[in-house]
């Protein structure tokens, strides 16, 4: 009996060395491309001509830099908040299709348009949206101007080019939580005499409520940190953070490595809480649906 027992403890102790073994490659591939550019990162945004010193962290708090946090901030929050409320009522839409195919399609479409986002996501909104877009120029021949009104190169038109990709995002992200909505409990509440603002205000969105918030904290995560899309669209007229720490290793006013550094870290712990929020309420969103 002890024999056996002694055996299976060999045999279980060779399984997690096995385990380990199979995780080293991954683990290299975290230290060599996530912890030792962080950690580079921090020291490079305390390093000043001076010597280490909080200056860079000082310049960071100026007033064009704060407008640049505060303009990212509020096209962050715009486009996750719509990027939730049309993401949900699209995601909604497809689960209620009874048509497999075409709800097939749908998901396989937002799956590929999150994905398509960076310079081609730009030119193709300068193509169709630009100042001779095709939809500008169609537009413009049956009495409408767009500009200059509108600009595609603005913050505005950037908030645009963001909901592309933000939107598919979303319907990816709450489909499960849609799923698991039963059609028992629709059915439970209408025979108890409630309407379908009552289900879905006393039901489906407090059971969906960490759902949505997780799903919000990931796009706002992902428009904070979007940056080709926004560099080939608008270029330096745009004062977002992305395009300032762009600007500032580009050298195109004054090439300030430190002082961009530090953006990327103040960004960073912005990132991490965004991350660390989606994380805690998808955690509970499980919890609840289990």
């Amino acid at each position: 009996m002890k024999s056996t027992i002694q055996v299976s403890k060999l045999s279980n102790r060779k399984k997690k060395g096995v385990n380990w073994i199979a995780l080293f490659p991954l683990l290299i591939f975290s230290i060599g491309f996530q912890v030792i550019p962080i950690i580079s990162l921090i020291s490079s945004s305390f390093s000043t001509k001076q010597g280490i010193s909080l200056e860079n962290y000082q310049h960071a708090f100026t007033p064009h830099i704060m407008e640049a946090f505060q303009n990212s901030i509020q096209l962050s929050l715009v486009t996750a908040v719509l990027g939730v409320s049309l993401g949900f009522i699209v995601g909604y839409a497809i689960i209620s299709t009874d048509n497999k195919l075409v709800k097939d399609a749908l998901i396989a479409l937002a799956d590929v348009t999150t994905n398509f986002g960076g310079a081609p996501l730009a030119f193709a909104f300068i193509v169709t949206l630009g100042s001779t877009g095709v939809i500008t120029l169609v537009l413009k021949s049956i009495g409408v101007f767009l500009y200059p009104n509108f600009r595609i190169y603005s913050i505005s038109g950037l908030a645009i080019a963001y909901l592309y990709f933000q939107i598919p995002l979303m319907i990816m992200l709450i489909l499960p939580a849609l799923q698991g909505l039963k059609k028992e409990w629709w059915e439970a509440a209408i025979n108890m005499g409630a309407n379908s603002q009552q289900f879905w205000m006393r039901i489906g969105i407090p059971i969906l409520g960490p759902s949505l918030m997780s799903s919000f904290f990931i796009l706002f995560a992902n428009s904070f940190g979007a940056y080709a899309t926004a560099w080939t669209l608008t270029g330096p007229d745009v004062n977002i953070i992305t395009v300032q720490i762009a600007s500032l290793i580009r050298g195109e006013v004054q090439l300030e490595i430190g002082l961009a550094d530090a953006l990327a870290v103040v960004s960073l712990f912005i990132i991490l809480f965004c991350v660390g929020g989606y994380l805690f309420l998808s955690s509970k969103a499980k919890r609840f649906r289990a």
